[in-house]
């Protein structure tokens, strides 16, 4: 029965990825498309190809979510907490698409990761949970709000005598890059979270040893956010592109620019999974202050400001009601 549960795991875990992918499709796309930088359509797949490479460039975060946060144990017991984590954060990713609100995935899978836990029973390392997850993930996004504004104005101040028309031409073509470094960003973030879901389960069902991500963990969890950024979630998309505030090209640029930078530093340097929807989200409000206060949606922001907040103990909650379920349903 375990190695049926194992793969059972393993392909609502994919699924999860999939539905990152999905409903994060906007993080590296929206501000491109809403100042028309890029199609709609070169501009999912070209997102869907820098999520796929991004997804190789480093374990650091899988590493992390598999072994820093939760001691599962072994056995069936172990696998049901990874399930109804999974399910806990699958729930919440498809409930806030449908209201096309940009929350967090990240949080959504932490929060439940750590619902599933508590309520087995399981060891939290409260350490890096503080250190690596809930400080990172409170602190990025204010960094890409000061950060978005901070790159706009000194843009602004550049360009102050430039001619708008060269100017807008020369930033659109810009946001082609920096559009395509959001999406590295966004698979090398979102991707790895997924992989550490898989290898924790694996060495619940006593498949894997080591802190070593396999080859195919890494191969599985990229086609699978890929996909799923092909597909996009346009209802946030719209969210994040036009409702939230008007951009130009100068001002999508400065905010993929800043958010990318964000995520490969979190990544890369801290190994901490932090947010892309809250990093870009918050850059694109910084960049778009610059005009005027009244250029952002601030009816709008706040509604995104509360989904974050409900995401961890929202998720945590699913996934805690999901374990007990699980529980009785297996005899563990």
């Amino acid at each position: 029965m375990e190695l049926a549960l194992v793969l059972v795991v393993v392909v609502v875990a994919l699924t999860f990825d999939f539905t990152n992918g999905f409903h994060d499709a906007a993080n590296a796309i929206a501000t491109s498309v809403s100042t028309r930088a890029l199609t709609p359509r070169i501009a999912l797949v070209m997102a869907a190809v820098f999520n796929l490479l991004g997804a190789f460039l480093g374990t650091g975060v899988a590493t992390t979510i598999g072994y820093g946060i939760v001691d599962v144990g072994m056995g069936a017991h172990a696998l049901a907490v990874v399930l109804a984590a999974l399910v806990g954060a699958i729930g919440w990713n498809l409930t806030t698409w449908w209201w096309g609100l940009p929350s967090s995935s990240t949080g959504a899978l932490l929060g439940g990761l750590a619902g599933a836990g508590v309520a087995a029973g399981s060891n939290l390392h409260w350490d890096v949970v503080l250190v690596q997850v809930l400080v990172p993930m409170l602190v990025s996004p204010v960094i890409g709000l000061l950060l978005g504004y901070l790159v706009m104005a000194w843009i602004l101040r550049r360009l102050r005598d430039a001619a708008r028309g060269p100017v807008e031409r020369r930033f659109r073509m810009l946001q082609t890059v920096s559009a395509s470094a959001m999406a590295l960003g966004h698979g090398l973030q979102d991707a790895q979270k997924t992989m550490g879901v898989i290898v924790l389960a694996l060495v619940a069902g006593g498949h894997h040893s080591g802190r070593g991500i396999p080859w195919w963990v890494q191969l599985a969890a990229a086609v699978a956010i890929s996909a799923g950024t092909y597909c996009g979630g346009w209802r946030i998309i719209r969210t994040l592109g036009r409702r939230i505030a008007q951009l130009d090209p100068a001002r999508g640029f400065a905010a993929e620019a800043v958010a990318a930078s964000v995520l490969y530093v979190a990544a890369l340097i801290f190994h901490a999974p932090v947010s892309t929807t809250q990093v870009v989200s918050s850059a694109v409000v910084g960049a778009a202050a610059t005009k005027r206060r009244s250029a952002v949606r601030w009816r709008v922001a706040r509604s995104m400001v509360g989904a974050w907040l409900l995401t961890i103990p929202a998720a945590g909650l699913v996934g805690a009601g999901c374990y007990l379920l699980l529980r009785v349903a297996l005899g563990v």
